[in-house]
């Protein structure tokens, strides 16, 4: 029997049968973290290497891992052979079912289309969101998140879309907007777009969970100003090459959005908070040659990583196709079905200005009393003052 390893939902979309794509999508759980799994395409060194196809995608919310030998092709040399592989191990053939999968010929427009895009719909509801991709070093994170002038990726397709669901509501709304870029090295947070050799403190804020001491804010007006803010913020993170791809980082890079939305009918505001996340690879060290200070590193970054907190999240898990990266693919696939199932507490951030006003009165009136109180314990003391300066 086929093993089948699935998130909450479990099964299909119950609304009729999906259409024929390279993405597909599914209503979004707003308890649950939503799932979309990405294949990119086998690059030079997996078609030249003796290495065989892992991941078949089904369709557009299953996918197989280390499918049956006979059904998929092997490659040597750059060259397909006949399904027989005489290096074979014994296969798994385990059957994933997540919210989305997205096949090798899936672009960033396809993959913002049904994670990134449904978002902003609960941001614009008052809620916080974010999105974060995950996966080994060389497994498509970057591109998936950043692309290039040619395909741009989620970051700046979701700031294009958001800038032209304000436009939409400026009638109805007045928005303040804030960007910022950090980025998250062995445990310490710089600031991409302000650097600093120092770093910045975290934080505990009752309110507002944690925050960044000193972190700079810049506005933005167009989702085209964000280009070059990322390339120039991308210069400044800290690289360091790895055997699994020459032009890794090895830290995680955070671009938060912060938005304000004030009503213009009424004293309602809104302020909410849209988090997109690089991660840094989350490979083995024996694939990347980390030892010693390296490996220390490695365990540092995968230790950093969290999810939870007050905001709606998509996880983006990045696997390669080929046998080349097998443990990296099985591990990304069985993390981000564990991630599936993580049930978070969310909540809009309205502040309303009338309830506000009440809560002032509230304070005022508590702080007249204590004011009081104290005017009349300073009394007492200068009384007892005044007498025992009599005695004397």
């Amino acid at each position: 029997m086929v093993k089948v390893e699935r998130g909450p939902a479990g099964a299909r979309p119950t609304t009729g049968p999906p259409a024929p794509s390279k993405c597909g999508s599914t209503h979004n759980t707003a308890s649950n973290i939503k799932v979309a799994v990405r294949v990119r395409p086998a690059n030079d060194r997996e078609l030249g290497d003796n290495t065989r196809v892992v991941v078949d995608v089904v369709d557009d919310t299953m996918l197989v891992f280390d499918p049956k030998e006979e059904d998929r092709p092997f490659y040597y040399q750059g060259a397909r052979q006949p399904n027989k592989n005489y290096l074979k191990r014994a296969n798994k053939d385990l059957k994933f079912v997540f919210d989305n999968v997205c096949g090798q010929s899936a672009t960033n427009k396809d993959v913002f289309e049904i994670t990134t895009k449904e978002m902003l719909g609960s941001l614009m509801e008052g809620y916080n969101c974010s999105v974060f991709v995950y996966g080994a070093t060389g497994a498509g994170k970057t591109f998936t998140m950043i692309g290039n002038s040619e395909n741009p990726g989620i970051t700046y397709l979701t700031m294009e879309h958001l800038f032209y669901i304000m436009n939409s509501f400026e009638k109805e709304r007045e928005f303040d907007i804030g960007v910022s870029y950090i980025e998250v090295y062995n445990e310490n947070v710089y600031d991409l777009l302000n650097p600093s050799t120092k770093p910045l403190q975290l934080r505990e804020d009752n309110k507002y969970g944690v925050m960044v001491a000193g972190l700079k804010l810049f506005n933005i007006k167009t989702a085209r100003e964000l280009l070059q803010m990322l390339e120039d913020g991308n210069k400044n993170r800290t690289q360091h090459p790895t055997d699994a791809n020459a032009e890794s980082s090895r830290s995680h890079a955070v671009f938060q959005v912060y938005v304000k939305m004030r009503y213009k009918t009424s004293s309602q505001l809104r302020i909410v908070k849209l988090s997109m996340i690089d991660l840094a690879g989350s490979e083995r060290a024996s694939a990347t040659g980390c030892v010693g200070d390296r490996f220390k590193e490695g365990a540092n970054i995968n230790k950093s990583l969290f999810l939870g907190g007050n905001c709606k999240t998509v996880m983006i898990a990045n696997v390669s196709p080929s046998s080349f990266s097998y443990e990296d693919t099985y591990n990304t696939l069985k993390y981000a079905a564990r991630a599936n199932k993580i049930q978070l507490n969310i909540k809009k951030n309205i502040v309303d200005g009338a309830m506000r006003l009440s809560q002032y009165v509230t304070i005022n009136e508590e702080l007249k009393k204590k004011v009081k109180e104290l005017e009349k314990t300073v009394k007492e003391l200068e009384a007892k003052l005044t007498l025992s300066s009599l005695k004397v």
